[in-house]
């Protein structure tokens, strides 16, 4: 039964498949996101003395110094907004985990559009555009909580990051901070363009 599903979506006209740049993403993304939601909802055990801080989330004495909201400053003054953000991060995950469940164990070897490469691992139907809407949707997901994150620090007068020299700053706040920036926007934009390609296809067929 489970060959006869797969045939049948990946022999479907909506055909969906992630990018390699995709899911190189995800495989460094999804983990350190893991890494750093459970140190955020793990505070204060997670942090410098706790006694779950050594080994797994001792690079963190660090970064809590770079970044007073991932530090003891933000826990003393109960902010709320770091473990917004690692709640956030748990819905942001499981959407991107169902998307990967839905594109690897509802899909299959598209054999039809192969010719001499590899055939590609598809999932079409109906479970290809629900993989396609959650890939999609927790990337907008992932970028908009950026740059919310970014833009709390503006709003604020840098009031957690402008301790630091700009050498600091750039090696350990922008340019990690960065990276989510321009693989959530990737993201978006490839699914994005590809939701509007099928839909336009859709729409031009029902036309005809």
């Amino acid at each position: 039964m489970g060959n006869t599903r797969n045939t049948r979506d990946t022999r479907s006209p909506f055909q969906h498949a992630p990018t390699p740049y995709t899911l190189a993403w995800l495989a460094v993304s999804l983990p350190l996101v893991i890494w750093d939601t459970g140190y955020v909802l793990g505070r204060p055990h997670t942090m410098p003395g706790g006694t779950a801080h050594w080994p797994l989330w001792t690079p963190y004495k660090l970064y809590g110094e770079v970044d007073h909201v991932y530090g003891w400053k933000a826990l003393r003054d109960k902010s709320g907004f770091t473990a917004a953000q690692s709640s956030l991060n748990v819905a942001e995950t499981v959407l991107y985990l169902a998307y990967l469940y839905i594109w690897r164990f509802r899909g299959g070897r598209d054999h039809a559009q192969a010719g001499k490469r590899p055939a590609a691992w598809v999932v079409g139907g109906r479970a290809g555009a629900l993989a396609l809407l959650l890939g999609f949707s927790a990337a907008v997901m992932t970028l908009s909580k950026t740059l919310l994150y970014w833009a709390n620090e503006y709003f604020s007068d840098f009031a957690n990051v402008g301790h630091n020299d700009f050498s600091t700053l750039l090696r350990l706040w922008i340019i990690p901070n960065g990276a989510w920036i321009v693989g959530s926007a990737y993201m978006v934009l490839s699914m994005g363009t590809e939701i509007l390609d099928k839909l336009e296809r859709t729409a031009r067929g029902k036309s005809d």
